[in-house]
């Protein structure tokens, strides 16, 4: 399907800038400004990362800035523990299982000592999907993707998927690196210099984006690929850590990386100035800044100086489902919705951007899409100050082999409860989140019932979703064939 019958058939119109989508209808009035969205995406951060949320080494006065004058989530969740499904996942509202979009792109490994081979997945979303930029210029907005789209190339590239300006390396993945000429490859990116950093320049085209839209509305998707190996830094940060770390050594379990550290804090300075450049224009208080990450912080050995982070007290980390690979930073501000300095703990998920989006432009929360149902919630009630969400479970599928040592499992939290289910053997492994965040203590023998709903939950909403499961290896003697 092209561009213009996408747009045609979305009822878009022809240019992506007249009319809503089927079931959005708009409820504001003529005299008041639809509010302006800044999303910030980080690549990689772990949840720990930041300053407000409990690093001691990390340097991160900017996004403490946001949160300390927003709402700070402590539970809020990527829909998978890799980078494509989460990013898909905010820009269409619905499970990476529903998508067929599982992994990301383009990832695939199978060792031969398994039992299962890694499922089949799309590698790319497809333009039958309602993105929410797609549903925002149908309000009315004017749209920007700054960075990291990794939702496919040629035809899938965001261009398609609603954006009015895009300014990206590579469509279909990341960069070789973050100092410049490795991140090259944009006609836009002409008269750089060796030591440019990229960080700042995706921040200088963001702030322009501002200042050139400041008098309509507008959505802004800044996703950095920071900080996202390879470690690239500039020099004087990553010495800075280095004295850092002998004057201040480390408790066990704190970050302790000075080239992370380095990265975490240029992305610190980009929202400090994303803010600074919302402020300078007078949009401060009708701007909606979202701060999170896609997957959690990489806390095992993946190339040259890494482990990046760690994100204790939380288990794991990128790749896995454990809490230390799903759970993220995540900042909402909004002056006059969002209380200054509070904090919410209801668990959240990245498929609950796009209801929520919509909802704050005046949208239809759950509009009608072709493409099929939307499985986020409305999280507005939330940033008003209610305590509660009128859903009785979040789900991850991850049927593959992650780089970092993640292996294919499924798995599902209700109210404090968390069970985990490993595709290889079958096993499961249940923990109380309240009592135990750190998933030390496997209560799989002592709650057998809880065990059973839960896996009973999980199995019945991978059938809801249609979920690939892996395959049996053939290769592999002790072939076994999954539910």
């Amino acid at each position: 399907m092209n561009r213009r019958t996408f747009l045609e058939y979305m009822g878009v119109g022809a240019l992506g800038m007249a009319g809503s989508l089927p079931g959005c209808k708009t409820f504001s009035s003529a005299t008041t400004r639809k509010p302006n969205i800044v999303f910030i995406l980080i690549d990689d951060m772990g949840y720990a990362d930041a300053g407000c949320f409990g690093s001691v080494f990390h340097e991160t006065p900017n996004i403490d800035r946001l949160a300390a004058e927003g709402m700070r989530f402590t539970q809020g969740y990527a829909a998978c523990p890799v980078c494509s499904p989460t990013r898909a996942s905010i820009m269409s509202g619905k499970y990476p299982a529903r998508l067929k979009l599982t992994n990301f792109l383009k990832g695939v490994r199978s060792p031969e000592d398994s039992p299962v081979l890694t499922a089949p997945y799309a590698d790319q979303m497809n333009l039958e999907e309602v993105t929410i930029a797609e549903a925002l210029r149908g309000a009315g907005y004017t749209t920007a993707l700054v960075g990291k789209w990794h939702l496919g190339g040629g035809q899938f590239k965001p261009e398609n998927q609603g954006f009015d300006t895009v300014v990206t390396i590579n469509a279909g993945g990341g960069v070789k690196g973050h100092l410049w000429p490795d991140w090259k490859g944009n006609p836009s990116f002409t008269g750089r210099a060796d030591g440019d950093y990229l960080a700042d320049r995706l921040t200088e085209e963001a702030c322009a984006f501002i200042d050139a839209h400041r008098d309509r509305p507008f959505f802004l998707y800044l996703a950095h690929y920071s900080v996202h190996i390879p470690l690239d830094a500039k020099a004087g940060k990553i010495a800075k850590y280095e004295a850092k770390l002998k004057t201040h050594p480390p408790e066990p379990g704190q970050q302790n990386n000075p080239h992370y550290a380095a990265m975490v804090e240029s992305v610190d300075e980009s929202v400090g100035k994303v803010l600074d450049t919302l402020h300078r224009n007078g949009l401060d208080d009708n701007t909606l800044v979202v701060f999170f990450s896609d997957n959690g912080g990489l806390s095992v050995k993946e190339g040259p100086l890494t482990p990046a982070t760690t994100n204790y007290p939380l288990r794991a980390g990128k790749g896995y489902l454990y809490e230390g690979g799903i759970r993220e930073p995540l900042i909402v501000r909004w002056p006059g919705i969002v209380k200054p300095g509070s904090v919410c703990t209801t668990p959240v998920c990245s498929i609950d951007f796009f209801p929520t989006l919509c909802s704050a432009a005046g949208l239809d929360p759950a509009p009608t899409n072709p493409a099929g149902p939307i499985d986020g919630r409305n999280i507005m009630g939330l940033l008003h100050g209610k305590s509660s969400l009128d859903r009785d479970a979040i789900y991850w599928h991850y049927p593959h082999f992650a780089n970092q040592g993640g292996r294919p499992s499924g798995a599902v939290r209700s109210g404090s409860w968390k069970l985990i289910e490993n595709y290889e053997d079958g096993s499961l492994e249940l923990y109380n989140l309240d009592n135990d965040i750190g998933e030390t203590r496997n209560l799989l023998s002592s709650e057998p019932q809880r065990v059973q709903a839960l896996h009973k939950k999980l199995v019945e909403w991978r059938k809801s979703v249609d979920a690939t499961m892996p395959p049996p290896n053939p290769k592999h003697q002790s072939n076994t064939s999954l539910k």
